[in-house]
């Protein structure tokens, strides 16, 4: 075949895997796996989807950072994984969890793969920072039960430090979660989480200011948040950054020692948070 012959076909594939994205029909899947009390209630199907806009300091995922990180996945290969696992999460009341990266940097496939897991009657979840909360449709948080919701900081520098990204996208998102079921619509449960990072995000204040805006959710709708999940930094991810050449600016940042880390929690019980 000639260069000139092989062009045209190259531009329609091309054409083709477009119109696949814009439609929600394929992805960009770095991984998946079935996990256990992790990312949601019961035995999950947790599907990583590639790229990320924020640029945490402490990521254990920089392998899915970028959109070609992942491989193109069509929202039907996930579904019928979803299927296979059906009496897993039927006996666990697990299901489908979207999680990355971060999900809503491809919402069109989010929306196409919750509302598939809604008419196998699968329990779904998103796990999200939330910085790109503008992305997501009424029609997915109606296909949505639960909002994983990562509040990396409650103070707007130390945000910014941490992810290179502003934290009012994120305020706004919980906000607009906790006023979803204001009018008797279905709105997601949300699990607030945390990380705990000694000298970056473990400053009391800070602390207060995430502890009090998740109590603002509930105080906006009684429910919204019924879980806050304190996680401790960990190493595990360095040797990734290792891996990719890039530079790990946490190297010598331990783990939050156990008192720590409970008084952290304390501060979030302190609200009335049933906290982990």
């Amino acid at each position: 075949m000639t260069l000139e012959a092989s062009a045209p076909a190259t531009s329609s594939r091309r054409s083709q895997r477009l119109a696949g994205v814009r439609s929600g029909e394929l992805g960009s899947v770095h991984s998946w796996e079935l996990v256990t009390a992790v990312d949601g209630p019961g035995t999950r199907l947790t599907v990583f989807l590639a790229g990320c806009p924020l640029r945490c300091l402490y990521c254990h995922n920089p392998d899915m950072l970028e959109m070609k990180d992942g491989e193109p996945v069509t929202a039907e290969q996930i579904l019928a994984r979803v299927r296979r696992y059906l009496p897993v999460f039927r006996a666990t009341g697990g299901g489908l969890t979207l999680s990355g990266g971060e999900v809503l940097m491809q919402p069109a496939f989010a929306a196409r793969l919750l509302r598939g897991a809604k008419e196998l009657g699968v329990h779904t979840a998103l796990d999200t920072s939330g910085f790109l909360g503008a992305n997501v449709t009424d029609r997915m948080l109606a296909d949505t039960d639960l909002v994983l919701l990562d509040v990396k900081s409650g103070d707007p520098d130390t945000y910014r430090r941490v992810t290179g990204g502003e934290l009012a996208p994120t305020l706004a998102f919980g906000r607009r979660l906790a006023r979803a079921g204001l009018a008797g619509a279905h709105a997601p449960e949300v699990w607030a989480r945390f990380v705990l990072v000694p000298d970056l995000t473990d400053d009391a204040d800070n602390v207060e200011r995430v502890a009090a805006y998740v109590a603002e959710l509930n105080e906006i709708r009684p429910g919204t948040v019924t879980r806050v999940e304190v996680l401790p930094f960990h190493q595990m991810g360095r040797y990734k950054w290792a891996a990719l050449g890039r530079t790990y600016e946490l190297e010598a940042t331990q783990p939050p020692s156990a008192e720590l880390t409970e008084r952290v929690r304390n501060q979030f019980r302190a609200h009335g948070l049933r906290t982990y």
